[in-house]
C-alpha cells in the first residue's frame, strides 16, 4: 500500500517530512512552521479522525474556526483520512450554521477549544443535531505522537468540499467539489499567476469561501511559498508587514481596497509613502469576488503603481477568467478565460454568441468546475446544459475580454425595453463626489417594466437630492438607464465577502 508520505505528496507536492521551508505564519511574524512539521501535523491529525478506520469514506466532517494552524490542519488532514471538508463561516448566525450542518450531514465539527465559552451556543446546537464537537487538539493528542498510520488513496473523483454558496437570491446550496475540482482549481492559478516558491502572502479573506481556501491558501502551499495568517482583517498589522516588504502578493475583495485607500489619507507623508512603496514592491495585487470599479482600479494604481488583477470566479468553478499576468490589464473588465477553462456566452434560447459587444450568460466547462449540490439533483440538474454549467451571470465580450453586466436574476434591469447593466450604472454613480458607496436595482413599475432605483451611502457632511443627481447623471449616461428613484440610506447590507445583498434592498 502506498504510504501517508507518498499519498500526501501526490496531493500538495511541497508537504514533505524534509521540506524546512516556511509553509505558514502567525500575522505578527512571531511563530513560523515550515512544511515538514505542518506535513507531520496534518498526518497525525487524519490519523487521529480515522481512530483505527481505514477511511472516513466521504464523511462530512465541519470546522468552525478562523485563519490559523489549527483551520490548515483540519482542512488537509480530513482530506488526507478521506473525509468531505465543511468550512464554515465564523461570523455566521446560529441559523445559518444549523442550515449548512442540516444540509450537509455533519456528523463532527471540529473547533480550536471545544470549552470556549464563546461557543455555548454552537455546543447547544450541536447536540440538538447529534453533531459531535471536538477540539483539534483532542484529535491530535489520541494519536502517539510520530505514529505511523497508513492513510488513504484517494481517487481524484472521489468528494473532497462542500462550500455554501453566499446565498444573495435564495437559500445556500452546498457545492461539492472533487480532488480533481480542487488540483485544477489551484494548478491552473498557480500557471495564469506566475506563482513562485519564494512568493509570501498574507490571508486575511473568510476561510468559508473559495477566495481564501483556493486562490490564496491552497496555492500559497501547493506552491510552497509563505502564507501570512490573520483571524481577521487588522488593518494596521497587515500594513506594517506591507511597509516592511513581507509579502510579494495581495488578493482581497474591492472593499478592503476601499478601506485601505481611505485609511492612506489619513496618515502623514513618511507613514503613507513607506506603505505605498510596500506595495509598489510587490509584484502582483489582485482584486475579486465583487466588481471593481473602475474610480476604484485606477485610485489604487495612482497611489501605489499597481495595476489592479481582476479576474471572475465563483464558488461553483473556482476562477474561471482573469486579466493576464503578463499583458493588458483592463479597468471594469474582468478578463479571458483561464488555461483549462472553457467560456462562451449564450443567448436566451441556448446559442453561442460570437458577436463581441452583445450580451449573454457566461457558461463553462472544464476540469474546474464542481461537481453537483449536495443532496439536491434538481438544483444540479437545471444548472447544467449539454455539459456546461450555467454561472447566471450576464456578460459582453469586447476585443476577447470579458466584461461583467450582473446576474441576471438581480443584476440586470429591463426597463423601456432595454437590458440595463446595474453595475455599470453603480460604476457611474461612484464617481459623484457626494457618494461613497452605491447599489442599483429594479424595482417593479406599470411603466418601465422595471425602474432603476440607486441606494446610495453618501460621504461624511454630504446631501443629495434626487434632482441633483438626474441632472448629474444627463452628461454621463444614457436618458433610460438614468435611476427613476433615489434612496439614500445609512449603510448597504452585506455579506462576507463584501457583496452587496441586494434582495434585502428591496425590503428597507
Amino acid at each position: 500500500m502506498t504510504t501517508h508520505t507518498q499519498a500526501t505528496a501526490e496531493f500538495f507536492p511541497t508537504l514533505s517530512p524534509t521540506n524546512e521551508h516556511i509553509a505558514l505564519q502567525s500575522g505578527s511574524g512571531d511563530q513560523t512552521w515550515t512544511y515538514a512539521a505542518l506535513h507531520q501535523r496534518v498526518n497525525q491529525f487524519a490519523s487521529g479522525l480515522l481512530a483505527g478506520k481505514v477511511d472516513l469514506q466521504e464523511e462530512r466532517v465541519a470546522f468552525f474556526m478562523p485563519a490559523s494552524l489549527d483551520y490548515v490542519t483540519t482542512l488537509l488532514g480530513v482530506w488526507r483520512a478521506g473525509g468531505i471538508a465543511v468550512p464554515l463561516n465564523v461570523a455566521a448566525a446560529i441559523p445559518e450554521l444549523e442550515h449548512a450542518l442540516s444540509c450537509a450531514g455533519v456528523t463532527r465539527l471540529l473547533v480550536s477549544n471545544a470549552d470556549d465559552p464563546a461557543l455555548a451556543e454552537l455546543k447547544a446546537l450541536c447536540l440538538s443535531l447529534n453533531v459531535q464537537l471536538v477540539s483539534v487538539a483532542d484529535v491530535l493528542n489520541s494519536v502517539v505522537a510520530n505514529a505511523a498510520a497508513k492513510l488513504p488513496v484517494l481517487a481524484p473523483e472521489r468528494r473532497a468540499m462542500i462550500l455554501f454558496t453566499s446565498g444573495t437570491t435564495n437559500k445556500p446550496k452546498g457545492v461539492v467539489s472533487t480532488h480533481k475540482n480542487i488540483r485544477a482549481q489551484i494548478t491552473t492559478l498557480l500557471k495564469a499567476w506566475a506563482w513562485q516558491p519564494d512568493d509570501a502572502i498574507p490571508l486575511f479573506l473568510p476561510l468559508h469561501h473559495i477566495h481564501g481556501i483556493i486562490n490564496v491558501l491552497c496555492c500559497g502551499l501547493w506552491m510552497g511559498a509563505r502564507v501570512s495568517l490573520f483571524a481577521k482583517f487588522d488593518m494596521e498589522a497587515i500594513l506594517a508587514q506591507v511597509s516592511a516588504r513581507q509579502y510579494t502578493v495581495f488578493m482581497a475583495v474591492p472593499t478592503i481596497y476601499v478601506k485601505l485607500i481611505q485609511h492612506l489619507e489619513t496618515l502623514d507623508d513618511a507613514r503613507r509613502h513607506a506603505i505605498c512603496a510596500g506595495f509598489r514592491a510587490m509584484r502582483l495585487n489582485i482584486s475579486g469576488s465583487a466588481a471593481c470599479p473602475v474610480k476604484l482600479y485606477q485610485q489604487w494604481q495612482a497611489l501605489t503603481g499597481q495595476t489592479l488583477l481582476e479576474r471572475y470566479g465563483m464558488t461553483e468553478i473556482g476562477m474561471g477568467l482573469s486579466n493576464p499576468y503578463h499583458g493588458e490589464r483592463r479597468a471594469g473588465a474582468v478578463g479571458i478565460p483561464l488555461p483549462g477553462v472553457d467560456a462562451k456566452l449564450f443567448d436566451d434560447n441556448g446559442g453561442i454568441i460570437a458577436e463581441a459587444g452583445a450580451p449573454g450568460e457566461i457558461r463553462v466547462r472544464g476540469d474546474n468546475v464542481f461537481l453537483e449540490y449536495w443532496n439536491n439533483p434538481a438544483a444540479t440538474a437545471e444548472s447544467f446544459v449539454d455539459g456546461w454549467f450555467r454561472t447566471g451571470d450576464v456578460a459582453v465580450r469586447e476585443d476577447g475580454y470579458y466584461r461583467i453586466m450582473g446576474r441576471s436574476s438581480v443584476d440586470i434591469i429591463k426597463s423601456g425595453g432595454y437590458k440595463l447593466s446595474a453595475l455599470e450604472i453603480e460604476g457611474t454613480l461612484l464617481t459623484h463626489d457626494s457618494i461613497a458607496e452605491c447599489a442599483v436595482i429594479g424595482v417593479e413599475d406599470e411603466t418601465w417594466g422595471e425602474a432603476v432605483t440607486a441606494f446610495v451611502v453618501l460621504k461624511p457632511g454630504q446631501e443629495l437630492t434626487y434632482s441633483e443627481l438626474k441632472s448629474w447623471c444627463e452628461s454621463r449616461m444614457s436618458p433610460y438607464k438614468i435611476p427613476k428613484h433615489l434612496r439614500v440610506v445609512a449603510a448597504l447590507p452585506r455579506n462576507a465577502m463584501g457583496k452587496v445583498m441586494k434582495p434585502e434592498l428591496r425590503r428597507v
